[in-house]
């Protein structure tokens, strides 16, 4: 089978040789049998239109408020960065930012990132700064907790029944598509992004120290995998 570049198992360093893949398997590593990639169909539509919609539900979401709380005649309404700001005002700086940042920066620039990589793909362009783009990408992305912040959220509604009325509003049912959609987001390995790009754009130009790495690094694996010499 033809291969198009080496790879390392992320768990005991062992390199392989990357494979072209039948449809719906995966690669695993021959030493600690983890998953080293899976098959991708190269289409990049599917997801992109995944990651519009996400994006479109991520405005509603903090442009509306979450909830109407009515008791004894008061009513009080308020959005995402409004309940950071109130955070911030009673003194919970630390709360605040953490909101701020795991259910508001984060997932906004993943979505981002996503849509600058995905809307070049889907021309057959390969945009600029891709592969650092893609790594701050993967760097970032466990730090986004949308679900976590839907759960507390809800968890909250429920304790607060008692006590007052509950009106949900627009940001709240986004929410939740948000959730659905950010589990749609995260079941993609970010990883394939560098095989579409090179189905899609053709093979980029290495550098020569890059080509001279990978050549030395298949020389010793070939040496490795050679039997010893008979006695």
């Amino acid at each position: 089978m033809a291969y198009t570049e080496l790879i390392a198992c992320k768990y005991c360093d062992k390199l392989h040789r990357k494979v072209i893949l039948p449809r719906r398997s995966v690669a695993r590593c021959t030493r600690c049998s983890a998953i080293l990639y899976q098959h991708t169909d190269g289409r990049v539509d599917k997801l992109l239109a995944i990651v519009l919609t996400t994006f479109i539900a991520y405005l509603i979401a903090n442009a509306f408020p979450i909830v109407e709380l009515e008791t004894q005649g008061i009513t009080t309404q308020t959005t995402l960065i409004g309940a950071i700001y109130q955070l911030w005002n009673d003194g919970r700086w630390t709360i605040s930012l953490m909101v701020l940042c795991c259910a508001l920066l984060f997932p906004m620039f993943e979505t981002l990132a996503l849509l600058y990589l995905l809307i070049p793909l889907q021309f057959h362009h390969r945009p600029h700064y891709f592969d650092a783009v893609l790594r701050a990408l993967l760097a970032v992305r466990p730090w986004g907790m949308i679900e976590v912040f839907m759960l507390g959220v809800l968890v909250t509604l429920m304790k607060m029944t008692s006590v007052a009325r509950l009106v949900p509003e627009p940001a709240l049912f986004a929410f939740g598509a948000l959730t659905a959609l950010t589990a749609l987001t995260l079941s993609f390995d970010p990883h394939t992004l560098w095989d579409r790009a090179d189905a899609r754009c053709g093979r980029w130009r290495r550098s020569r120290r890059r080509l001279n790495a990978l050549r030395a690094a298949d020389t010793a694996m070939s040496r490795t995998m050679q039997p010893p010499p008979s006695p």
